[in-house]
């Protein structure tokens, strides 16, 4: 057929991705399984691992006050949907056969508690998020990608040690607020979001933004985009939605390259 004869495609026949609904809690359960252990792996993959420290939660849908994460001391690369444990709000395991990192569960715990909106959280000790933490300062709107984070997120302006109480985890939550990140001084990044995927990605693109940031102070004087057009940016891609898609791109890559994470 010519190209001259070609018609345009129905952009309702057009394929778009859209999150799933559920009408099953046990297969919503599973999906946020699936999608957590994806993360993790991702996590892996960009190399977000320092010894045990990181943790990714997802709200479990039926037994909202109980969360799924990741094992204490298992590799991000490793992790399975079959080793994921789930935790209630006294920090038990209630389901799987690992212990829980303590750390995961006086932040997480609290998070969860202050966020009913969030059904995912994720913390690591990321590389350039530690090195941007140690300047105690935010993410500037240095470049478009950054913008996601205008005006939403915060800094928890303090140290003092690993975090095993429930009572810093409260603090670092009311810091949080309604934004999607904190940057924990002196620590790294925290995210999170309406689904997996977008806390997964926000981590992941915020992970990005802090290298540019830190990259391009040390190159010399950066141009910031203005606060009108932060404001703008952000409205465009700083929503849950958005992080949504930007995450099924590595969520494909990641199952199809190590489908054994479904198991």
């Amino acid at each position: 057929m010519p190209l001259s004869d070609l018609q345009p495609v129905p952009r309702d026949q057009l394929h778009f991705p859209l999150p799933p609904k559920f009408e099953d809690v046990r297969e919503e359960r599973q999906h946020r399984k699936e999608r957590l252990a994806a993360a993790l792996r991702l996590f892996g993959r960009f190399g977000f691992e320092e010894g045990v420290a990181g943790h990714i939660t997802a709200r479990d849908p039926e037994h909202t006050d109980h969360f799924w994460v990741n094992p204490f001391g298992m590799s991000f690369k490793h992790i399975r949907v079959s080793d994921l444990i789930l935790v209630n709000h006294e920090g038990a395991v209630v389901d799987g056969r690992h212990h829980v990192n303590e750390a995961a569960f006086a932040i997480h715990s609290m998070i969860h508690q202050a966020r009913p909106d969030a059904v995912a959280a994720a913390h690591s000790h990321s590389v350039y998020g530690k090195a941007l933490s140690s300047l105690g300062t935010l993410l500037e709107p240095l470049t478009q990608d950054a913008c996601a984070f205008y005006e939403d997120h915060a800094l928890f302006d303090d140290y003092t040690g690993v975090v095993l109480e429930t009572e810093e985890g409260r603090r670092i939550a009311q810091t949080l607020g309604s934004a999607k990140a904190v940057i924990l001084r002196n620590h790294g990044l925290l995210t999170v979001g309406d689904t997996v995927d977008a806390a997964a990605w926000w981590f992941i693109t915020m992970e990005r933004s802090a290298q540019a940031q830190l990259a391009a102070k040390a190159a010399g004087q950066t141009v910031p985009i203005s606060h009108e057009n932060a404001k703008l940016t952000h409205g465009q891609i700083g929503n849950d939605f958005v992080g949504w898609v930007n995450f099924q791109p590595l969520h494909d890559q990641i199952v199809r390259a190590e489908p054994d994470l479904l198991d």
